[in-house]
C-alpha cells in the first residue's frame, strides 16, 4: 500500500542523513479541537454503512445467480474497491476505480447497441481478462510512483497537510526538486484520466445515438434506466480526481485538496452502493428475496 511506501521513503531518509526529518505529521481534516469528536462520529458512521454496503452487494451477486452476468460481475468488483479505498484509501485502488469505471461503460454499450451479439462479445474469458487489466494497471501505476518517491528528500516541514499519506501533499513539502514527480504525475494519472474518460464518453455517445434510433418508449426507458447510475457515478467520480492529479502545478489551497480527495475516496464508496441498487430492478428483487427469506 501507498502507506508502506512511505515507511520505506523515511527509513531510506533516516540511513542516508540524520538532518532530514524522520517523523511526519498528518494534519487532519481540522485544527479545532471541538470538532474532532463530531467528525470522528460521523466518518465512523458513514464509514460502518459503506463496508456494509459495498460487502453486502458482493453477497448479493455472489449469492444470486441470476446476477453471475458481466454487469454485476464488474459491479461487485467495483464494490470491493470502493471498500477497500475507505479501509486503505490507497492510490492504486483509485486508479483501478477508473479503469474498471471505463469497462463497466464499455458492458453498457455492448448491452444496448449490441444485445444479439452480447454473449458471443463478452464471454467470461474478456470480463476476466479486463478485470484483471485494470487491477494490474492499477497496481503498476502505484508502483511507479512510489519508486519516483525514494528520490524525494525531506528536511524543512514534517507536516502533512492531508488526513493520508498521498503524493502531492508528500512532495509539497520535500526539499528536493520534485520536478520529476510532478511531471509523472501529470502524465501518468492525466493519460489515465483521459483514456477512461475517452472509453466512457465513446461509449455513451454510441449508446445516445442508439436509444435515438428506438421507437419503443420502453425500449428507450429501459437503456436509461440501465445506464442512469453509471452514469451518475462516473460524474460524481472524475470531477474531484481531475482536479487533484490532472492539475498538480495549481495553487489550490491544501483544504480543496483534503475536500477532493475526501470526496472520492469516502463519499463516493458511501454513494455508489446506493445509487446502483436504487436504480437496478434486479439488485432491488434480489434483495427482496433475501429479506423475504430471512423474515
Amino acid at each position: 500500500s501507498f502507506l508502506f511506501s512511505c515507511f520505506l521513503l523515511f527509513h531510506d531518509m533516516e540511513t542516508k542523513n540524520a538532518t532530514e526529518l524522520t517523523e511526519f505529521i498528518l494534519t487532519g481534516l481540522t485544527h479545532q479541537p471541538e470538532w474532532q469528536i463530531p467528525l470522528f462520529l460521523l466518518f465512523l458512521m458513514i464509514y460502518l454503512i459503506t463496508i456494509m454496503g459495498n460487502l453486502g452487494l458482493i453477497a448479493l451477486i455472489y449469492n444470486d445467480p441470476h446476477l453471475h452476468i458481466p454487469m454485476y460481475l464488474f459491479l461487485g468488483s467495483l464494490a470491493f474497491v470502493d471498500a477497500w479505498v475507505s479501509s486503505t484509501v490507497t492510490p492504486k485502488i483509485v486508479t483501478t476505480e477508473c479503469f474498471l469505471l471505463s469497462t463497466m461503460a464499455y458492458d453498457r454499450y455492448v448491452t444496448i447497441c449490441k444485445p444479439l451479439l452480447y454473449s458471443v462479445i463478452m464471454t467470461n474469458r474478456l470480463c476476466m481478462r479486463l478485470l484483471v487489466l485494470s487491477f494490474l494497471g492499477g497496481l503498476i501505476h502505484s508502483i511507479i510512483h512510489t519508486g519516483l518517491l525514494l528520490r524525494v528528500t525531506f528536511c524543512n516541514s514534517n507536516i502533512i497537510h492531508h488526513f493520508y499519506c498521498d503524493i502531492m501533499p508528500l512532495i509539497k513539502i520535500s526539499c528536493t526538486d520534485p520536478s520529476i514527480n510532478v511531471l509523472m504525475v501529470f502524465i501518468f494519472s492525466g493519460s489515465i484520466q483521459v483514456f477512461t474518460i475517452l472509453i466512457v464518453l465513446i461509449s455513451y455517445t454510441l449508446i445516445l445515438f442508439t436509444i435515438l434510433k428506438k421507437k419503443s418508449t420502453q425500449g428507450i426507458r429501459k437503456a436509461f434506466s440501465t445506464c442512469g447510475a453509471h452514469l451518475l457515478s462516473v460524474s460524481l467520480y472524475y470531477g474531484p480526481l481531475l482536479f487533484m492529479y490532472v492539475h498538480p502545478g495549481s495553487e489550490q489551497a491544501d483544504d480543496q485538496d483534503m475536500i477532493d480527495s475526501l470526496f472520492y475516496t469516502v463519499i463516493i464508496p458511501f454513494l455508489n452502493p446506493i445509487i446502483y441498487s436504487l436504480r437496478n430492478k434486479k439488485v432491488i428483487d434480489s434483495l427482496t428475496k433475501v429479506l423475504k427469506r430471512y423474515s
